[in-house]
């Protein structure tokens, strides 16, 4: 069969292709192999800059055209880099021969000049460089944007909704009421601070030749600093920062601290599917209705919450690999094994499931609509949650064992009514002030700050 979105394995590539193809010009193949043609054109350009003695007089107007081979890149071009890896059998050095390929079209370029494409490079310059930096603007231009946009929705309910009064459960028991606008600025709350713990967590590159050292490097040139020049090459060019003590590969450290920190944002995110989908079964919330959609095959009345549920059973899903990924990259046996490379093949994967988790969250919470009565007859109904109130207010007063009193009133399988409470205020021996104070509380105002 033809691969399509029929046909394709997985359901990132195959139901879900219209929420996540964004990602396949950071994730797929084609990316890779652009953003390693992109490292190796931009090393040799740093190259020249420096300049190696042979490359003091290159001529600087070819680096455009230079770039232009990554920034123009097509997937005819990546199709090439394909078939010339069958003859090599070695991805990176496929690339090394298509650039090659593609310098011999520039007028101009100097033929001693070709062999320092890819000059004293292992593969895990090109790799642990391009995958960083697919995964650095795939964070900046698709993941924060749309954790903003969340944010954004959760904001502005919570502004929305700042005063509407709702029961509180803890432990799925009535409680001291809430605010369902405070509840949802929880969520943003914590949703910002490990977006803002992501955001400052390095995102780091190996680059020191094949076991680290450089060694290639120093053979041939040791007048240089290249430690300094790998450093400024690395954060200046490709604006990531270079470990400073590798093998053959990177660390990885940093990079499991990155797919720890999407985790953690995508647990929160499915705590507030599951509250959602708590809320609708409460019926605190009723979803908007579409005309022609079907909530089950056998009840017609049913309007399901499957976008909270798709999203819950996606942030699964990346959540597994993250954990796999953060895990699994920093060991490696010795200087280095290859367990590694076919493991960050999968990058994309946990990012595909957050997009389309994400992208569900942001469905379901757009199809609310607030069912502002039903909170106000579930808080109507529970009258006992006034109790901490006024055993507090009693304590104030110094009033002996107002805790033993109050669970002696509410602690029983009578329903609580407002008469109940009342009539217990009115049996305490308080001033008339404190009496009136008590009777105003009510589960509807009494929500705290």
């Amino acid at each position: 069969m033809e691969l399509n979105a029929l046909t394709a394995i997985s359901p990132i590539d195959g139901r879900y292709r219209n929420k996540t193809e964004q990602l396949a010009g950071y994730f797929s193949e084609y990316a890779l192999i652009r953003y390693r043609v992109r490292v190796e054109i931009e090393y040799f350009i740093t190259l020249c800059e420096l300049p190696l003695p042979q490359l003091a007089d290159f001529n600087q107007k070819l680096f455009e055209p230079l770039r232009d081979i990554y920034r123009n890149f097509t997937e005819e071009d990546a199709q090439r880099v394909k078939d010339i890896e069958k003859v090599t059998n070695h991805d990176v050095k496929a690339v090394e021969y298509f650039i090659k390929e593609q310098i011999d079209t520039l007028n101009s370029f100097p033929a001693e000049a070709k062999e320092f494409i890819h000059f004293g490079l292992t593969s895990q310059d090109i790799n642990n460089t391009s995958v960083p930096l697919s995964i650095k603007e795939a964070l900046e231009q698709v993941y924060y944007p749309m954790v903003e946009e969340l944010i954004e929705q959760l904001n502005d309910y919570a502004e929305q909704w700042k005063q509407v009064p709702m029961l509180a459960k803890t432990h799925g028991q009535p409680a001291s009421p809430t605010r369902l606008g405070k509840e949802i600025m929880v969520y943003v709350y914590r949703l910002e601070e490990q977006l803002r713990a992501l955001r400052e967590t390095p995102i780091t590159a190996k680059f020191g030749g094949a076991t680290g050292n450089l060694n290639a490097h120093h053979v041939a040139y040791p007048q240089y600093d290249w430690r300094e020049f790998g450093n400024q090459f690395v954060s200046e060019k490709l604006g990531l920062e270079r470990e400073q003590w590798t093998t053959q590969i990177s660390n990885y450290d940093w990079l499991g601290a990155i797919f720890d920190a999407m985790r953690r944002i995508n647990t929160i995110i499915i705590d507030l599917d599951r509250d959602f989908w708590m809320y609708i079964s409460m019926e605190y919330f009723k979803q908007k209705i579409k005309a022609g959609e079907v909530g089950s095959s056998a009840m017609p009345h049913k309007v399901n919450p499957i976008d909270f549920e798709n999203s819950e059973g996606n942030m699964g899903m990346a959540n597994a690999v993250l954990t796999f990924l953060a895990q699994k990259l920093p060991v490696s046996r010795l200087q280095r094994d290859l367990t590694d490379s076919t493991v960050l093949r999968n990058v994309g994967v946990p990012m595909g499931h957050t997009v389309i988790a994400v992208q569900s969250t942001l469905k379901g919470l757009r199809k609310l609509i607030l069912n502002e009565a039903k909170l106000q007859e579930d808080l109507d109904n529970t009258w006992a949650v006034v109790a901490e109130a006024i055993q507090t207010i009693l304590r104030r007063e110094a009033y002996p064992n107002p805790y033993e009193a109050l669970k002696a009133l509410t602690r029983t399988n009578e329903k609580m009514t407002e008469e109940t409470i009342h009539q217990f205020i009115q049996n305490l021996d308080v001033s008339d002030e404190v009496k009136a104070e008590l009777m105003a509380i009510t589960p509807s105002n009494y929500t705290g700050m």
